[in-house]
Formats: C-alpha cells, sequence, structure tokens
C-alpha cells in the first residue's frame, strides 16, 4: 500500500480522502443517479465498493432491509474469491477470523458393518497448488461488512441505503415516456419505482440498474426475463449448529455417504460452530413442498443415523433451512442486446444448491465484473459497447457452474450402492478442485479479451482467464512479494513488461516498447492526470536485483504521481534466481506483455517487440482521452 505522496497521512491510509460524489454525499436518496444497484447482497456491495473508486459515477445502492445483514447464509469462500479480497484489500483481515480448509474426509458406508460409517480417503484441499489463497469458511454477513467497509472508505463514500424496497422499473426512450405522460430527465433513462419502510412510493431516475436482489428477483422480473431449469426431486436439511460429539472429524470438511443417507459436513468459523446439509431423500411429486416445514428435530434425527455409530448431541441451532435443489439460469443477464440499461447479478440469474460451495463466490465474480465496466462507462474512459461483455462473459461462466453443481449435487445424493465405486465422489471432488476453487473460467475472445495468437508466449497466463501471480523481487525495497498481490481494485489496466535477458541498460527492446507505450498512455490518459492514473505498469527483468538500478528503467516505470509529482519505484521489479516467474508461468526469454483488466482477468498476451499492438488493444477497450 502507498500513501504520503499527496503529503503527509496520520489517519489509516486505507482511508481515501471524499471526491466528486463523495463530497458532502447527501444522506437522502437522490431523484437522479447514474448508477443504483438493487440489493446489498454479495454481488450487490462488491458492485458498490468497486464503484466507489470512480468518485465522478454517482452511485447508491438500495436495500429493503432496515439494517446491514446479520446472518447470512452462504458461507463458503474458494480461493479465486479471497484472490478478490486481496484486490480489496481484506484478505488476510478476512482470513484471520475465517475457518480454513486444508483437507476434507470422505466418510462411507463401513463393508464390515453396514450400520455404520468408516473414514476413508483424507485428500488435502489444494494438492496441485491451484492458488496461493486458502479455501475459507466465514459467514456472509462478515464479507458483506469487508465489502460495504471499503466502499465507504473509497473516495465516492458509498453506504447502503437501507430501508428501501424495489417496486418496478420501465426504461424509457430519449423521447418516450411513460404511461401517465412524465418524461425521464435527460441522461436518466431508467424509472424506477421504489417504496419505503413506511409504504410510501417514490420514484427515481438512474442511467444504469444493477438487479441484485436474489432468486425471487424484482428487477428480473421487471425487465421479462425469466429462470429456466428444472427444480429437482432430492431434499437437504441444512442447520448451523453448536453440539457435543464423538464424530472425530468434527473440525474437518467431511462428505458422509451412509446407508441412512448423506451429509455434507462444514466447520465453521469461531472453532465450535458447524454446518451440516442433511440429506432428506426423494421427495414425492405430490409433496407440493410440504418437506420444507420438516422440523429441526427431525432433521437432526437423521444426521445422527447418517452418522451412526458416533452420536451428534445439539445444543444451539443458529439457523436452520430445508430446500429443494434447483439449478436454474436466467435466459439473459441484461434487458436487451443492444445498449443494455439493466443489468441482473448473482441469484437474480443463476440458482443452484448450496452443497458447491460456489453461490456466493460466482455472485462476487458477477459484482466484480459489472461493476468496473460500469465505472469505465460512466466517468467517459470506455465506449459504451463495452457493457454487452457482460452477459457475452458471464453467462457462460454461471452455465459451466450449474453443470459442474448439477454432477456434484447428484454424486451427493445418489446411494453408495449405485455408485461405480465407493471412491466415486472422492475422484470427482479432487479432479474438479480447480474449477470449484473458481480458476476455470475463460472468457472468449472480444473486445477487452484479445485473440490468443500470441499465448505460446507466456503460457502460464492464458488469455481470457485469472492472472495466476507469482513471486518476484521488488528491485526498491527487495521485498518478495506476488506481483499479482498488488493488483488493487481502482479500476485501473494493469501491464506486466516481462523483459528480455538483456541488461536493464541494453534491452532495446523494453526502451523501445516503453518509447511507445508513453504516448499510448498519453493518448489515454486525460491531460490532467498523472501517468499512473488509468494504468499501472510494471517491468520484471530476468536479473537479478542487485545486478541493476531501478533508475536502469525506462521513465515510463517510474512515472510521477501524487501532488508533489515524485517518481514511482514500485514498478521495477526481478525474478528471483531460485523461483522463477519465467520458469514458471512459461514466459519467453525473449520478452513478453500482459494486459490483465481490472477484475484480475488476462486481456492480452502481446510480443514484447510488437508495442503497438498495446495501442491496438487499447483502441477496442477505451476511449481515447486526448
Amino acid at each position: 500500500m502507498q500513501f504520503h505522496h499527496n503529503g503527509y497521512v496520520s489517519k489509516d491510509p486505507r482511508e481515501f480522502d471524499a471526491a466528486g460524489y463523495g463530497i458532502d454525499r447527501p444522506s437522502e436518496l437522490p431523484e437522479t443517479m447514474d448508477v443504483l444497484i438493487v440489493g446489498s447482497g454479495p454481488a450487490g456491495v462488491i458492485t458498490a465498493a468497486q464503484l466507489s473508486m470512480f468518485p465522478n459515477v454517482n452511485t447508491r445502492i438500495i436495500e429493503k432491509r432496515p439494517h446491514r445483514l446479520q446472518l447470512g447464509q452462504a458461507d463458503g469462500i474458494q480461493s479465486r474469491s479471497v484472490e478478490t479480497f486481496q484486490a480489496f484489500r481484506f484478505a488476510h483481515e478476512i482470513t484471520d477470523e475465517a475457518y480454513e480448509i486444508t483437507e476434507m474426509a470422505f466418510w462411507n458406508k463401513d463393508p464390515n458393518n453396514p450400520q455404520n460409517i468408516v473414514r476413508g480417503a483424507r485428500p488435502i484441499d489444494d494438492e496441485h497448488g491451484i492458488s496461493e489463497f486458502p479455501h475459507l469458511i466465514v459467514n456472509q454477513a462478515r464479507v458483506l461488512d469487508y465489502f460495504n467497509e471499503f466502499a465507504l472508505r473509497g473516495p465516492a463514500r458509498i453506504q447502503p441505503d437501507y430501508g428501501w424496497e424495489f417496486i418496478d422499473l420501465e426504461v424509457l426512450g430519449s423521447e418516450a415516456a411513460d404511461a401517465s405522460g412524465v418524461h425521464a430527465p435527460a441522461d436518466y433513462p431508467v424509472k424506477v419505482t421504489l417504496r419505503n419502510t413506511e409504504g410510501e412510493p417514490r420514484t427515481v431516475y438512474a442511467k444504469y440498474v444493477v438487479g441484485c436482489d436474489g432468486a425471487r428477483s424484482q428487477v428480473r422480473a421487471a425487465i421479462g426475463r425469466k429462470l429456466e431449469g428444472a427444480q429437482a426431486n432430492h431434499a437437504w436439511g441444512v442447520m448451523d449448529v453448536v453440539a457435543d460429539t464423538d464424530f472425530p472429524d468434527w473440525r474437518t470438511k467431511c462428505a458422509i455417504h451412509s446407508q441412512a443417507g448423506s451429509i455434507l459436513h462444514i466447520p465453521r468459523e469461531g472453532g465450535f460452530l458447524a454446518r451440516i446439509y442433511v440429506d432428506l431423500g426423494e421427495v414425492p411429486e405430490t409433496d407440493n413442498r410440504a418437506i420444507r416445514n420438516t422440523p429441526i428435530e427431525k432433521i437432526i434425527e437423521q444426521a445422527n443415523a447418517i452418522m451412526h455409530p458416533y452420536f451428534l448431541d445439539v445444543k444451539n441451532v443458529a439457523w436452520s433451512s430445508v430446500y429443494e435443489v434447483g439449478h436454474r439460469l436466467v435466459d439473459a443477464f441484461h434487458d436487451v442486446d443492444d445498449y443494455p440499461r439493466v443489468f441482473l447479478t448473482g441469484d437474480a440469474c443463476h440458482t443452484h444448491s448450496a452443497k458447491a460451495g460456489q453461490g456466493m463466490n460466482v455472485s462476487l465474480q458477477d459484482g466484480f465484473n459489472i461493476g468496473w465496466k460500469l465505472g469505465h462507462v460512466v466517468d467517459g474512459r470506455a465506449p459504451e459497447k463495452l457493457l454487452c461483455t457482460y452477459h457475452e462473459e458471464r453467462q457462460p461462466a454461471a452455465e459451466n457452474l450449474i453443470t459442474f453443481d448439477r454432477e456434484w449435487s447428484t454424486l451427493m445424493a445418489t446411494p453408495l450402492e449405485h455408485l461405480p465405486d465407493p471412491s466415486e465422489v472422492e475422484r470427482y471432488y479432487v479432479q474438479a478442485e480447480a474449477f470449484a476453487a473458481g480458476m476455470m473460467t475463460e472468457y472468449a475472445e472480444n473486445m477487452i479479451v484479445a485473440d490468443a495468437r500470441y499465448n505460446a508466449l507466456a503460457t502460464g497466463f492464458p488469455v481470457g482467464q485469472r492472472f495466476k501471480s507469482h513471486q518476484a523481487m521488488r528491485r526498491c525495497d527487495a521485498n518478495q512479494i506476488h506481483i499479482g498481490h498488488e493488483h488493487f481494485a481502482d479500476g485501473r489496466y494493469r501491464i506486466y513488461v516481462f523483459a528480455d535477458a538483456a541488461h536493464p541498460t541494453e534491452s532495446q527492446k523494453v526502451a523501445q516498447w516503453a518509447e511507445v507505450v508513453q504516448q499510448v498512455v498519453r493518448d489515454f490518459t486525460p491531460a490532467d492526470l498523472t501517468m499512473d492514473a488509468y494504468f499501472d505498469i510494471k517491468v520484471i527483468y530476468q536479473q537479478p536485483y542487485h545486478d541493476f538500478e531501478v533508475v536502469d528503467a525506462p521513465p515510463l516505470f517510474r512515472p510521477l504521481v501524487g501532488t508533489f509529482q515524485i517518481p514511482q519505484w514500485e514498478n521495477v521489479w526481478a525474478a528471483l534466481p531460485d523461483n522463477d516467474v519465467f520458469y514458471h508461468r512459461g514466459i519467453s526469454r525473449d520478452g513478453v506483455v500482459v494486459i490483465v483488466r481490472p477484475d484480475q482477468y488476462v486481456g492480452a498476451v502481446l510480443p514484447l517487440d510488437q508495442p503497438e499492438l498495446v495501442r491496438s488493444y487499447c483502441e477496442q477497450a477505451l476511449l481515447k482521452q486526448n
């Protein structure tokens, strides 16, 4: 984290000075706004947090609850989400209070005594080293708290407007009026009807609306989109409990298959709480959702039957529910294909079981994706067509999630005797590890995802996938740091220049690249802003860090920043001889350029000796400012 460049800072450096709409932000909901976020769940708060870094974008987030969420249903945090938390500067804090999953135990029916269960394999959680970040369990409410804190500390000073319920919306054309003859204010074509806790209606107008209002989304209904898919015929009881038990893996994540059914057992944060998904069996077609009224005593009784010969004496139930697995996907993630004004995120556009631990994680990526894109468009950095890429990217990602979840849920619900092999569940879990961790999302070619013709130059950074970080040495202070951990959620593009083998003072490739790209940066950055305002550009040399100086790098990598126009020294890096990023990420020794989008996905891999290709990418993704 860097600060003091605008003057000495004695307060919490994570709190930015208010700017733009964050200065004297009105407490009352205004009549017009650039972006209205409906719902303060995971997708809503990350969208707000991202937009808090765009102070010139007037953003409001409404929530029908009168206060913050106190008990969230979601709890599984995949490593991809923790990577995202790092970009919002609270990965370490939330890891400290969370439960960390390090392995998973698989319990099956004892072949010698079928009424009992016996422990089988215990694979580690990330045996392939998918991410340096852990797999966590923590209450959703705390995740929302951290994002809300970030949003409030951002220059735009965004915080939820509680007690406002969304009723309806209408997208009006520039010349159109609603049924009552009312025209929307200029540039605010989305007319939104709200209602406060006293039942009083209110009309506001927005440029864009983001529906983050859950599986029963009213925003989705307002734009005529529908969830499509089947409701499964299998029910699960779920409970967060404090209990006395002799089950030896009580503080280990477990999948249990017994003669009496199945359990997915997940320890919770705090050392004593645990979440238990209990198989309640097939649901008859004539049930009419009566299964949802299953008393907690029955769920506990079934859990004891499945865990036999071990006992479970529940002392306290913090939360419980019964649900039927449903896999449904909305027909589109926005209102119209051309120039969309309304977007759907999270459970508003995809529903699935909770057992794969994907719901909150995928919702976060939805919000991260649409958040920076709205920021860029409204702030005048990017063309409006950028918003069309949201549906193009996130709909296939959700479809792949539902396919995975359907397979995992089916395996968990299948009686052991019907599986081809008792270890089938374990095998699937290990094989699908990378996908479950959120690391297999891959965006297809579009205006911000270049073609993969040069990907052979950096095989460890597949175009369209998340940027997989690696350690390197920051030259100025000799700190070994993951380069990707410097990726702050500030809406900037990252450009990583992996230098050729020549010494920094002799590298003509790097010097020529920097000379060309310096003009590109000027062209796509407003004249009144510093050179690092829209781009964060780093160079990583192959030589040991003691073999060169920071000042050996071209000036592009040492931009003048802040009020006092002092040089940035933290953009010059060196590969580690014993942990070489070039080797581990398959980077050509001839050099390569990797462009990373604001949401941490690789936008392009380009040869170092063709700097004009950086301009070509920017001409697609951004608007010229000069």
